[in-house]
This record gives C-alpha cells, sequence and structure tokens, in this order.
C-alpha cells in the first residue's frame, strides 16, 4: 500500500480518538516508567553480587534488596496503570469509530448504501473496529514499551561490555530482516480474509431473515454446507497467514537461546581470563537479564507487526466508508416551508450508474401533479414505478432535468423537512422491536396516543390493534415478524400519516391487505386528507381506478397519464392489465 495512502488513513482515523487523548498519552508515559524500573533491577542485582555477596557485606545486600522490591512494585502499578489507561483509550477509540461509522451510514443516500453490502457493514462495524481497538491497544502499550526497553536495556549492556554486547547487535539486525520478511508474506493473506468474513456474515443474514422459507423447503442441511464452506475458506486464509508467522516465535527462542549460550560462554571466558577485572559475576548475571529483555522487546514489536498487518486490512475497510462521499447533500440555504403538495417532473433523467455508464432507468419523464390528487401508478416490473416516486422525497438524485414539489426545486429543500413533508411508505415495510406505539411514534416522535389511534384508525389498524390484549402496548418483535404482512402494511401507513405530510406516497403498500380493506382505507384518505397529495403504486387496477388521475409506465417512460375511462380508450398496457384482472369484462360499473 502506498504510504501516502497510510498516512491518510492514520489521521483519518486518529481524529475519532478525541476526548481520549489524555489516556492515549498517559499509557506510554506509564510504559517508559515501567522499563526504566526494569532496567534498574539487574544494575541492582549486580550489585548485590559484586559489591554485596563478593564482599560479604550484608547492610548492602539488605539496602540494595530492598530498593529491588520498591523498583518492583513501582513497575508493577507502572504496568497495571499503563493496562487501565490503554483499555481505557483503546475501547473508548473504538466506541467514537463505531459512531463515526454509523453516523456516516445515517448521511449516505440509497445510492451509497447500494455501495456496500448489509454484511459488508455488519463486520466493517464490529469485527473490522475490533481490530482496530485490539491493535491500537497493543500500540500503545507495546510501541513505546518495547523499542525504549530495546534501546535503554542495549545501552546498559554496551556501558557493562561492549565487545560482548555485539551479539545483540547482530541478533536484533537478523532478527529484524527476518520479521519484516514473514509480515510481507503474512500480511496479504489478513486483507483476504476481511471479505471472507463479509461472504460469512452474508450467510448468516440471509438464513436468520429467511429461516421461514429455509424450514418450508427444508434446505436446513443446504444452508448448514453454505456456511461450513464460508467457515472454511476463513480457516484456510487464516492457516495460512498463521503458517508464515507461527514461526516467529520458535525462531525467536532459537536466537535467545543462541544469545544465552553465546553470552554465558564469552562472558565466562572474558572473566577467568582476565580474574574479574574486565567483567564480573555480576555483570554476567546483568548481560543474561539484559539479554531476555533486549529479545524479548524485539518478539513484542514482532506481535505489534502482526496487528498492524491484520489492522491495515481493518483500517482499509473502514476509511473507504468514512471516504464515501454522500451523493445528497444539504444545499446552501435550504428551504423550510412548503407551498402544497403540487409535483413537477421536467424532461427527467435518472441512472443508478453515477458514472453515467449504461441505459437510464427512468427516460424524459414529464408530469404535473395539482395538490391534493390521488394518482394511481401502474406499470409492469421493472418499470420505475419505485424509482420514479424515490426522486420526490430525494432518495435518489435526478441525473438530468428536474423535479419540484410545492413549485421549488426538491434539491433546494432541506432533506429533513422535506421527507417529512413527503410520507413514503416503502415496498419493503420495516418495523422495530417495540410496542406499537413506538413504532407508530417514528412518524411523529412526540405524537400523542390520541394521534396515534387517530393515524391507526385511517389506516384501517384499529381493526386488528383493538383486539390484541395489550392494544396499543403490544409489543413487536424485530422485524414485525409477530404480526402479519398486512398488519404490517397498515401500521406502516398509520406511522407515515403521523407526519400530516403535504405528500403521501404508497409503493405498493397494500399488496397484503384485502380488497376490502384497501378500499376503506382509500375512502378514508379521500374524507381525512383531502389536501393531501396521494400517489398510489398498485398492481391491482381496482386500488387506483378511483383515483384523480393514472400514470402509466412502461420501461422507464410514461406511457399513459389520465383518468381510467380515458385510459381504457387510450392506452393499450391499461386496458390489457383491466381485461386480464377482471375477467375480461368491460362493464366497469358492474365489475365494480
Amino acid at each position: 500500500m502506498p504510504k501516502e495512502r497510510v498516512n491518510d488513513m492514520l489521521k483519518k482515523l486518529a481524529a475519532y480518538i478525541k476526548e481520549y487523548k489524555a489516556p492515549s498519552i498517559a499509557t506510554p508515559i506509564c510504559m517508559i516508567f515501567e522499563v526504566l524500573f526494569e532496567i534498574l533491577i539487574p544494575m541492582l542485582m549486580a550489585s548485590i553480587v559484586d559489591d554485596g555477596i563478593s564482599k560479604g557485606d550484608l547492610p548492602h545486600i539488605y539496602k540494595t534488596g530492598a530498593l529491588m522490591v520498591v523498583l518492583a512494585v513501582c513497575g508493577l502499578i507502572s504496568g497495571l496503570l499503563g493496562g487501565v489507561f490503554a483499555a481505557k483509550a483503546a475501547t473508548g477509540f473504538a466506541k467514537n469509530l463505531r459512531k463515526g461509522m454509523f453516523d456516516r451510514i445515517q448521511t449516505f443516500s440509497f445510492s451509497n448504501i447500494d455501495h456496500f453490502s448489509t454484511a459488508g457493514l455488519v463486520t466493517r462495524l464490529t469485527t473490522d473496529v475490533t481490530n482496530i481497538q485490539n491493535a491500537y491497544q497493543m500500540m500503545l502499550r507495546m510501541c513505546f514499551r518495547a523499542p525504549f526497553s530495546m534501546i535503554l536495556a542495549m545501552a546498559a549492556a554496551f556501558t557493562i561490555s561492549a565487545k560482548i554486547s555485539l551479539v545483540y547487535l547482530v541478533a536484533v539486525l537478523a532478527l529484524s530482516t527476518f520479521l519484516i520478511f514473514i509480515m510481507r508474506r503474512g500480511m496479504k493473506y489478513f486483507t483476504q480474509v476481511f471479505k471472507k468474513y463479509d461472504e460469512m456474515n452474508a450467510t448468516v443474514q440471509e438464513n436468520v431473515k429467511g429461516m421461514r422459507v429455509v424450514k418450508a423447503y427444508v434446505r436446513e442441511d443446504y444452508e448448514i454446507s453454505r456456511m461450513k464452506t464460508a467457515c472454511e475458506n476463513i480457516y484456510r486464509l487464516f492457516v495460512k497467514a498463521e503458517k508464515n508467522i507461527v514461526i516467529n516465535f520458535p525462531v525467536m527462542m532459537f536466537t535467545v537461546d543462541a544469545c544465552i549460550l553465546l553470552i554465558s560462554w564469552l562472558g565466562a571466558k572474558m572473566i577467568v581470563n582476565s580474574g574479574g577485572t574486565l567483567l564480573e559475576t555480576g555483570d554476567l548475571m546483568s548481560l543474561l537479564a539484559y539479554c531476555m529483555n533486549i529479545l524479548m522487546s524485539l518478539m513484542m514489536m514482532s506481535m505489534i507487526f502482526v496487528m498492524v498487518s491484520m489492522s491495515i486490512a481493518s483500517a482499509e475497510r473502514i476509511c473507504e466508508v468514512l471516504d464515501e462521499e454522500p451523493d445528497i447533500r444539504q444545499p446552501e440555504k435550504p428551504v423550510t416551508s412548503m407551498r402544497d403538495g403540487s409535483i413537477e417532473f421536467k424532461n427527467v433523467f435518472f441512472n443508478y450508474n453515477r458514472d453515467g455508464s449504461g441505459e437510464p432507468v427512468l427516460k424524459d419523464v414529464n408530469l404535473s401533479i395539482k395538490s391534493g390528487e390521488t394518482i394511481g401508478i401502474l406499470g409492469g416490473t421493472g418499470s420505475s414505478k419505485s424509482t420514479l416516486v424515490s426522486l420526490i422525497s430525494r432518495l435518489y438524485d435526478v441525473t438530468g432535468g428536474s423535479v419540484k414539489v410545492g413549485g421549488v426545486d426538491v434539491k433546494d429543500y432541506d432533506i429533513s423537512f422535506l421527507r417529512d413533508q413527503v410520507s413514503v411508505v416503502l415496498q419493503k415495510n420495516v418495523l422495530f422491536s417495540g410496542s406499537i406505539l413506538d413504532n407508530l411514534r417514528w412518524g411523529k416522535p412526540d405524537a400523542t396516543e390520541e394521534e396515534c389511534i387517530n393515524a391507526a384508525k385511517m389506516a384501517c389498524a384499529d381493526e386488528f390493534i383493538e383486539k390484541m390484549p395489550e392494544r396499543y402496548e403490544t409489543r413487536i418483535d424485530q422485524g414485525g415478524s409477530n404480526v402479519s404482512g398486512g398488519q404490517k402494511q397498515r401500521l406502516c401507513i398509520a406511522r407515515a400519516l403521523l407526519k400530516s405530510p403535504k405528500v403521501l406516497i404508497l409503493d405498493d403498500s397494500t399488496s397484503a391487505v384485502d380488497t376490502a380493506t384497501d378500499a376503506k382505507i382509500r375512502k378514508a384518505f379521500r374524507e381525512v386528507i383531502p389536501g393531501t397529495t396521494k400517489l398510489i403504486i398498485s398492481q391491482r387496477v381496482s386500488s387506483i381506478m378511483d383515483a384523480d388521475r393514472i400514470i402509466v409506465l412502461d420501461d422507464g417512460k410514461v406511457d399513459g397519464f389520465g383518468t381510467h375511462e380515458e385510459l381504457l380508450g387510450s392506452n393499450d398496457i391499461y386496458r390489457d392489465v383491466y381485461e386480464t384482472q377482471t375477467g375480461g369484462s368491460g362493464d366497469f360499473d358492474e365489475v365494480g
């Protein structure tokens, strides 16, 4: 990865440390003090051997021993404080990072969301952030401790014997070269493994959401096989990565043992040959202690390299979310008032590909809808009915042309204000865990219970709510799994009505409702909210034939726009659908 890209990622991620800068700074300070205490202990140990034991000076032994205990306790306290500060800083950093990512996702338009799979976003918010958290915690503790410990131990060793300390220098250089080599080999596998986590999460998500279908078609074995394959893919990649890294520990221990043997041999030889003038017994003990200190520091650094290798792949995936620029942005001077619910499409083109490649899904759409009108929208699968209405509430932005609501271009409105005034009941109805009242108040958080009841009555949802034991306090499971499709649709319509919008869009939102209830809902709309512009997408002619006008879409183009009677006489598509659904009878009143 280019150095500039790494630096950019580090700057972007560092911005989320925020209020945890203090513990982030305190951690390495504590680690440095811990290292200082550890480095001083071997020196005191050498003094006990050379100045105390060899000379029989018991007071010196007691005094130096007591000082060693004090230093050991101070080192312990410094280490504990460093661990506490590091944990606080790393978990706080992870919290901010998750919140920052989630906040960023909330600003995405539908086209931004289309760039990431749901499973991919979940992996980024969980596994990837956890990797960053672990790496950050280790870096705070080890990145300062390990190099500082190695440098101080090396300096202390050279002050004792520069000749013997050359053994450390050779070992450090050899091990560093080896570590860089194996880290580079292992890193490419860590980059790949997180993509496999996305696949595994997608498998779990599909299985849980589609559990009823899985059981209905007795496909449990197939789903188990899919999950097994996803897990094995992750296993294989981790094994490949770990095969490169696992050799690190035995090579490290071999180097440590070789250094101890060399230092023991060279030190003993120097003591004997010089009669203790060039090197004393206590000095040799200190050198052996520093040997472990230096090489263990190098091992810590190798562990940091492993964590950093894993976290770089995670950091890149997190930055992809943070770098994603929302397509839909707030205008400089947003409009926060809407004259009425009139809608105008002028030469509208729309393409899902932001680079403009491919065929537009909406082509040269021109429509003028009066405020308060009820407009039906009919068309075959893939005729871009949902896309058309998504442009009104600015869930997507037009590729060409303009969409106006209340005489103002939707791009000029404050986004929150526009979506409060243009209420959409999407094709895929979603309810959240909580009571029925909690779900209804998604449309208006400060709505009273009376307002919620009135909205439920308009959507004919009160018919089944009143039969429930706890009525409006009845708990809805996640996704609305404990209510039927028709009940879910009516609750979603009631939720949208609570906004008292200027424009109400029902995107095939009564498909699971019986025709009688559908007729009641439409009647309530006419009587209770006559001033609201209503756009009703439906595959049933009976749901839209009493609309003021009907739009017929075909392959992203307006094929017809008029009343039921006008379209029966002039539009082949509408007439064919009507005759098919009414058994070929041309007598509208009789069929009705």
